[in-house]
């Protein structure tokens, strides 16, 4: 079982939670580029488990094996494929869970599609753990992306409610991004950071879990990536945004809200800045008629409570056909938002450095 995306950068991942490897294969990467593996690892990092209280107590190193496509950190052109071994396994945690589909969980869909066969310790090939080899590819995009002026930051816009500071759709700069990047927890407003925590401990020591928002922002674009309807850039973006697990909506600039607002009020007017075509502001979040208009591209993510909890839940044995009470043990994040703030930056970066690539044979 693979997933794949992509149109000029082809990605397969593959593997499951509970497997030996999981693993990328990306296609259509350029010869000659050089990638920085300690900046790759540190990326990888960021999403890695077991670091802190409000992350999963499995604790992998995430350290990707690169097998083919690169050498020395010089991508060679031909097809490039890294694994990431899973080395902390406790596959027992799920035994009792075979025949009694957890709540929230992709239990019962994928065993009707696929069969009893399917492995879906830890959540199989459905769990998040196969962002890691998804930052992979998108670690890799967001340095060639960076090349060429390019950058891409998110944060965690709301975690249980609480209130993050977003970024400023007009202004938001590479210093901002890098910042947010380089916090111990990802956000602009660390009193507003301070509160999350504190939301995040007390679901926990009530065997409980809590979602949230991911605000995510591109700056650097040019005009022009995208195009009408079918290939408009929000689509590309969200098609692999939604391959992040618990992922349940996405909104581009001001999104839902515009919704409540007067076109006189939504509309942003077209200044001119340094001799360029501009918006004084940004409601439309970077994108129109479905391609960038060169101001910051600004989406946000929302991102359901991890399903894996200590409360008990209503169930049925899919065996017997027979109601049953369900306490799931074993390890997992009371709130995933945090670890998956480098994943929608991942995401994002593979949609806009698949984009560019057309952007280019376009020009």
């Amino acid at each position: 079982m693979t997933s794949q995306c992509g149109e000029n950068i082809k990605i397969s991942i593959f593997g499951e939670s509970h497997g030996e490897e999981i693993g990328v294969i990306v296609e259509g990467l350029p010869a000659g580029k050089t990638i920085d593996i300690e900046k790759l690892e540190a990326f990888l990092a960021r999403r890695a488990p077991g670091k802190n209280e409000y992350s999963t107590a499995r604790k992998e190193a995430d350290k990707p094996e690169i097998v083919s496509g690169m050498e020395s950190g010089e991508l060679s052109g031909e097809t490039f494929k890294a694994v990431i071994r899973n080395t902390n396994k406790r596959s027992g945690d799920y035994d009792k869970l075979k025949y009694v589909p957890r709540p929230g969980h992709a239990d019962v869909t994928a065993r009707i599609k696929y069969g009893e066969s399917v492995d879906l310790r830890g959540g199989g090939h459905f769990s998040g753990r196969l962002t890691a080899p998804l930052c992979i590819a998108g670690g890799i995009c967001m340095q060639l992306l960076a090349e060429l002026g390019i950058e891409i930051g998110a944060h965690a816009s709301a975690i249980a409610g609480v209130q993050d500071d977003r970024f400023d759709p007009v202004k938001v700069n590479k210093s901002v991004l890098d910042s947010v990047k380089l916090a111990e927890f990802p956000v602009l407003n660390a009193e507003a950071g301070e509160k999350m925590r504190e939301a995040i401990a007390a679901a926990k020591s009530d065997g409980d879990s809590v979602g949230g928002i991911i605000e995510c922002a591109v700056i650097g674009l040019p005009i022009g990536l995208g195009g009408p309807m079918f290939a408009g850039l929000e689509g590309r973006i969200a098609q692999i945004v939604f391959g992040v697990p618990a992922v349940k909506g996405i909104e581009f600039g001001a999104g839902f809200e515009a919704s409540e607002m007067r076109g006189s009020s939504h509309n942003d007017p077209f200044v001119v800045e340094n001799d360029e075509i501009r918006t004084a502001g940004n409601n439309h979040g970077g994108i129109l008629g479905g391609i960038s208009s060169g101001m910051p591209l600004i989406f946000r993510a929302a991102v359901k409570p991890t399903p894996s909890i200590d409360k008990e839940q209503d169930s049925v044995d899919i065996k017997n056909k027979t109601a049953v009470k369900l306490t799931i043990g074993g390890r997992h994040d009371p709130c995933i938002i945090p670890r998956a703030v480098p994943c929608i930056e991942a995401a994002a970066a593979i949609a806009i450095y698949d984009a560019y690539m057309d952007y280019i044979k376009e020009r």
